[in-house]
C-alpha cells in the first residue's frame, strides 16, 4: 500500500531549515489528485473578542516542524498510505466576511473534487460554514463532530448573521449538516443565559458538555460520537479552546476547566474507522502563544487529523 512518498530526512537537512509548510511537504497550489491537502484559512474578521488567528496557519505549519512521521498508538506512518501536500493559503479580504467565505468554499471544493480531504488550518470559527458548504455541495449533508468550549449555534452577534459564534446555526438552516447524526463535545465556561446550551440541543444536536464528559468518561464520549455519525460522512473541527488555556494559551476566547493535551490526543485516536471527508483546527492565535505550546499542540492534533 506504500505510495513510496517520503518528507525530507532530518538527518540530511535539519528540520528548521527550509520553507515552512505543514511537516515539511511538497508545497503545490495547483490542484489536482491527491490523499488529502494542507490549506490555511487566515481569516479572523469574524472574530468578537481577540484578533489574531488569521497568523494561526503560518504559526501552525512552523511549529508542525517537530513531528516524525509515525504515529506509534495506530502503529503507522501516514506517508505510507496516503499522498498529500500544502496547498498554502486561501485568499481571503480582511474585513469582507463574505467574500472571503466564498473564496474558501471555491477553493476547498476544487481540491475535494479531485479526490482531496481537506484539512484546514484557522483562523477563526466562521470559516467552517464555507468548508462545509464545499463539502456538502459534493457529498450531501453531513454529520459533524465538533470539539469546542462554544457551540457555535447563536442566531446573532450584535445583529451580524455570521460570525465565529454562528457557523452551525447558519449550517443547519442551509441543510448542510444532518444535526440528528451530529455531535458537540466539551461545551463549558460562562454563558448569558442558563439555557444557552440547550440551544443546539433544540436544533438536534447531541451535546455532551465538559462537566458531563468527566461523570461519563472520555472513552463512553468517544463511543457516543461513534455511534452517533455511524456510517455518514462526517466532517471534525477543532476549536483549540477545546482545550484548557494552560495547554492552550494562544487563543481568542480561553475557557477555564477545559482538557489537556494528552485527553483530547486520547479522545481524537478513538475515532479511526470513521468516514471522514474533511477537518479543520481553528482559533490558534500565535500572538498570546509565547511559547509556542498552542501551536505545536496544533500541529499535533493535525497529525491524528492525517492518522485517522
Amino acid at each position: 500500500m506504500s505510495k513510496n512518498f517520503e518528507l525530507p530526512n532530518p538527518s540530511t537537512m535539519p528540520r528548521f531549515s527550509g520553507i515552512r509548510t505543514f511537516m515539511r511537504l511538497p508545497y503545490q497550489q495547483e490542484i489536482n489528485k491527491k490523499d488529502f491537502v494542507i490549506l490555511g484559512a487566515p481569516f479572523d474578521t469574524s472574530a468578537t473578542y481577540r484578533s489574531g488567528a488569521r497568523f494561526g496557519p503560518e504559526a501552525i505549519r512552523r511549529s508542525s516542524v517537530l513531528l516524525r512521521p509515525a504515529n506509534v498508538y495506530h502503529q503507522i506512518r501516514p506517508v505510507d498510505f496516503l499522498e498529500g501536500v500544502d496547498g498554502g493559503d486561501v485568499m481571503v479580504i480582511p474585513g469582507n466576511t463574505g467574500q472571503s467565505h466564498q473564496y474558501i468554499t471555491e477553493h476547498v471544493k476544487a481540491w475535494a473534487m479531485e479526490g482531496a480531504v481537506p484539512i484546514v488550518l484557522g483562523g477563526d470559527h466562521s470559516i467552517s460554514l464555507p468548508e462545509l458548504r464545499a463539502l456538502a455541495s459534493i457529498h450531501g449533508p453531513l454529520s459533524l463532530i465538533h470539539f469546542d468550549a462554544h457551540g457555535d449555534t447563536w442566531d446573532e452577534y450584535w445583529g451580524e448573521k455570521y460570525t465565529h459564534w454562528t457557523p452551525f446555526r447558519r449550517a443547519f438552516e442551509e441543510g448542510i449538516i444532518d444535526p440528528s447524526r451530529s455531535i458537540q463535545i466539551g461545551m463549558r465556561g460562562t454563558v448569558y443565559d442558563p439555557n444557552d446550551i440547550n440551544e443546539a440541543r433544540e436544533l438536534g444536536f447531541e451535546v455532551i458538555t465538559a462537566d458531563e464528559m468527566r461523570v461519563i468518561g472520555f472513552n463512553e464520549t468517544m463511543k457516543r460520537a461513534r455511534e452517533r455519525v455511524g456510517d455518514n460522512k462526517v466532517f471534525l473541527t477543532f476549536d483549540i479552546d477545546f482545550l484548557d488555556p494552560v495547554y492552550a494559551p494562544g487563543t481568542g476566547t480561553p475557557e477555564i476547566a477545559g482538557f489537556t493535551s494528552a485527553e483530547a490526543q486520547h479522545m481524537l485516536r478513538q475515532l479511526s474507522g470513521i468516514n471522514f471527508i474533511g477537518f479543520d483546527l481553528v482559533e490558534v492565535l500565535p500572538a498570546l502563544d509565547p511559547t509556542e505550546v498552542t501551536a505545536v499542540t496544533a500541529a499535533s492534533i493535525v497529525f491524528e487529523f492525517l492518522s485517522l
